[in-house]
């Protein structure tokens, strides 16, 4: 076992606050104070700079988390390791998924795993691709899914599932029955999207880009910062939105909303796993494989 002390500086200085550590932990503050304090006793050195109730970490801070990060990870992959000669994945794995893959698609991978591994200690976060981006550049996650199109230069990225994005209407709009509009009506129809930093706007101006049409040049009445807002503002309003397929199954089956074909335009985008740089930990590494395996196996019988 790492010393506990270590975990508790750790817990400290990413979130800088003894409190959010102490909750975190399932201690007291008084005792996340009593353990830093023994350490920086121990190396004669003050860890965190006091201001109010603020707190930041010093140049030994820093030092010292550089080093905890290293130890830290290096225990998880010994219990790992230990545990895998008796056919045990043992232990955390800290997932973070925009928006659209937590809601709809991530989830029935993710029980699947849990039911093969079930010693595995699984978290999820969710938020729009750039909030993801940044828990692991933070180090708040061990692996991210992201649907956006940008690519951070200090992150990696893998493709793991072709999304299509859909322009859809209520069923009760007088184009419901057609099916099919031209860019023209497109441009002038009033038009929902997601909120700016989400990875579905993005891969909707990317392609728009393509065909030399600007956000601007759309009747954008509204930006939402939630898929199924978009949907019942839809329901109820004479707009039309661009959202996944796999977010609008249980819509277009109930007749809440019919999908419009554009002539020649399409929207399309990968769901992408992002990593940090530096190695994976083993469980990170098995996660990433199951789910490739998942969908090579649901295609294949497809």
């Amino acid at each position: 076992m790492p010393d506990f002390r270590l975990k508790v500086f750790y817990a400290a200085a990413k979130n800088l606050s003894f409190s959010k550590a102490a909750q975190e932990l399932y201690i007291t503050q008084p005792a996340v104070t009593r353990h830093i304090r023994t350490l920086e006793e121990e190396y004669d050195v003050l860890l965190f700079e006091r201001q109010g109730n603020k707190i930041a970490l010093t140049q030994a801070g820093q030092i010292m988390l550089e080093h905890v990060e290293t130890i830290l990870g290096e225990y998880q992959n010994l219990s790992y390791a230990m545990h895998l000669l008796s056919n045990k994945h043992v232990g955390s794995l800290r997932l973070g998924a925009s928006s659209t893959i937590a809601q709809y698609v991530i989830a029935p991978y993710l029980a699947s795993f849990l039911t093969y591994f079930p010693d595995a200690e699984v978290s999820l976060i969710n938020g729009n691709s750039r909030e993801i981006e940044r828990a692991l550049t933070n180090h708040d996650i061990d692996l991210g899914m992201v649907e956006g199109i940008t690519r951070q230069p200090t992150l990696s990225y893998s493709a793991f599932l072709t999304d299509e994005l859909i322009v859809l209407t209520g069923a009760h709009h007088k184009l419901a029955q057609r099916g099919t509009i031209s860019i023209e009506e497109f441009k002038q129809l009033p038009l929902v999207l997601r909120e700016r930093g989400s990875g579905t706007l993005e891969a909707i101006e990317h392609d728009l880009n393509h065909h030399k049409i600007r956000l601007s040049d759309l009747n954008i009445r509204l930006f939402l910062g939630s898929t199924e807002a978009i949907k019942r503002f839809v329901q109820n309003s004479q707009a039309l939105c661009i959202i996944s397929r796999a977010a609008i199954t249980h819509e277009l089956q109930a007749g809440l909303l019919t999908e419009l074909k554009i002539d020649g335009l399409t929207f399309k985008r990968c769901f992408s796993f992002v990593q940090g740089p530096g190695p994976q930990t083993p469980l990170t590494a098995r996660f990433i494989e199951f789910v490739q395996e998942s969908i090579a196996e649901e295609q294949a019988t497809a």
